[in-house]
């Protein structure tokens, strides 16, 4: 209930690629579709959708959140190139978010963080994130800060030695691509924050996404795997894969 289908939705609108959102509660979402999804206003099976944000193409897969439904969740984890772990600002790290994050470790998926519904927050952005690094461990720094700003360029500094005898000696901020090569090897957990319903903190996302992720480079020989089974609307067996070398006719 941390909005990750609300979020999807806003991604897709920010990026053109959807007119205007749906509503999970009104059981209008354009990624929930199945008769029991809109029926109970959660995500059930795990929902893909395409747009492109400044040079990338982006397949977006929309997953469970609730724990009911975890394996179909941990099974899109397996595929994705990054990831963007959703938490309710009104309601901080929870259990479920524990377990999700050792699954991200596991498979070393590069990850975001995207606070929503801070339209309904009561404790403050420092407190938000000093509960991410005593809950799940790692370097969460705020992304939504100016890129100029001299606290912003140390914290990313600290992160790496040779970047931060740099910076003591000369100032030099880390990098654009410095940046992704930290994000991308999970030494850093860019931070963001929204209300994604209200399509706040939705384009500084996608910004953040286009600067910091670099897309991996798959080899000429086939590779794919499959994440989802399903079926079309006449019954017959549909395998979602991802193809990870190659190309697939």
């Amino acid at each position: 209930d941390a909005g990750k289908t609300t979020l999807s939705e806003a991604l897709l609108v920010a990026a053109g690629a959807l007119r205007a959102p749906g509503r999970v509660d009104y059981g209008s979402a354009f990624l929930d579709t199945d008769p029991a999804e809109q029926r109970r206003g959660v995500t059930i099976f795990s929902k893909q959708a395409y747009f492109e944000t400044g040079d990338l193409a982006v397949t977006l897969l929309d997953t469970p959140g609730h724990v009911d439904f975890s394996p179909e969740a941990e099974r899109v984890l397996q595929v994705l190139d990054l990831a963007i772990l959703v938490i309710s600002a009104a309601d901080g790290v929870q259990s479920h978010t524990v377990t999700l994050w050792q699954l991200l470790k596991r498979y070393r998926v590069p990850c975001f963080i995207f606070f929503n519904k801070t339209d309904r927050q009561t404790d403050s952005r420092e407190a938000l994130l000093a509960s991410l690094r005593a809950r799940l461990g790692g370097e969460f720094i705020d992304f939504s800060r100016p890129a100029a700003s001299p606290d912003f360029a140390e914290e990313l500094s600290l992160l790496d030695e040779k970047l931060l005898n740099r910076y003591l000696a000369d100032g030099t901020a880390p990098s654009d691509a410095e940046q992704a090569a930290l994000f991308q090897s999970r030494r850093l957990f860019p931070c963001f924050f929204g209300a994604a319903l209200h399509q706040k903190g939705i384009q500084e996302l996608l910004h953040g996404i286009s600067r910091l992720f670099v897309p991996p480079v798959y080899p000429e020989e086939f590779s794919a795997r499959v994440f989802k089974i399903g079926t079309d609307e006449k019954g017959a067996r549909l395998s979602y894969l991802k193809i990870t070398g190659g190309s697939l006719s």
